[in-house]
C-alpha cells in the first residue's frame, strides 16, 4: 500500500504547483504590468554624461525648538513670583502666618499652567507649594511636606509630578 501513497502524492505535488504558473518577476515580458498608478517616465542618459535631475529625497522634518511645556518643569518666564506664591500662602490660604520668615528655596518653576515652589520657614521644615493657574493669580493646589496628592498625581503635568512625587517630601535642616 505504500508503492500506491507515493506516486499518488508525486502526482498531486505536481499538479498543485503546475497551477500556480512561472513568478511575476520571471514570467515573459510581453506580458503588461498589472498597476493602477500613473507611470513615471524614467529619465533619459547619454553615456557618459550626468543624469538631468537628481534622485528625490524625503523632506527632512526639524524637530520642534521647545517640547510640551507640560513634559519639564523650569523657572518660569511669566511668573507668578516667589514673592507671589508666599502672598498666597499668607493670605486667604492661611497656611503661613503673617509673622513668620519665609525664603523661596526652589522656583517657582513651570510646567503647563502649574508651577512648583519650596519655601524655607524660620523654625519649621520646607515646605513644597503647587499652584496653578494664571501668572498673577495663581490658586493654591496642596502645601505641605508631601504634595504628592491625588490631584497631582491625577491631573497635573509630569514636570510637576516628577518634582512633587518622584523627589519624595522635602527634608529640613537637621532631619
Amino acid at each position: 500500500m505504500t508503492h500506491a501513497v507515493l506516486p499518488a502524492l508525486t502526482l498531486l505535488v505536481i499538479a498543485a504547483s503546475a497551477g500556480c504558473g512561472a513568478p511575476p518577476e520571471l514570467r515573459a515580458p510581453d506580458t503588461p504590468p498589472t498597476t493602477t498608478g500613473s507611470p513615471t517616465p524614467a529619465p533619459t542618459r547619454t553615456p557618459g554624461a550626468t543624469p538631468s535631475t537628481a534622485p528625490s529625497v524625503p523632506a527632512f522634518r526639524t524637530p520642534s525648538a521647545t517640547p510640551d511645556a507640560g513634559l519639564v518643569a523650569a523657572p518660569c518666564r511669566n511668573g507668578p513670583t516667589g514673592q507671589r506664591v508666599v502672598q498666597l500662602l499668607r493670605g486667604r490660604a492661611g497656611v503661613l502666618p503673617p509673622d513668620v520668615r519665609v525664603q523661596v528655596r526652589t522656583g517657582p518653576l513651570c510646567a503647563a499652567d502649574w508651577q512648583y515652589t519650596v519655601v524655607e520657614v524660620t523654625g519649621h521644615e520646607e515646605l513644597q507649594v503647587v499652584t496653578r493657574g494664571r501668572p498673577a493669580a495663581p490658586e493654591l493646589v496642596t502645601a505641605g511636606t508631601d504634595v504628592c496628592t491625588i490631584e497631582v498625581r491625577a491631573t497635573g503635568p509630569a514636570g510637576i509630578r516628577t518634582l512633587a512625587c518622584d523627589a519624595g517630601p522635602a527634608i529640613g535642616p537637621g532631619a
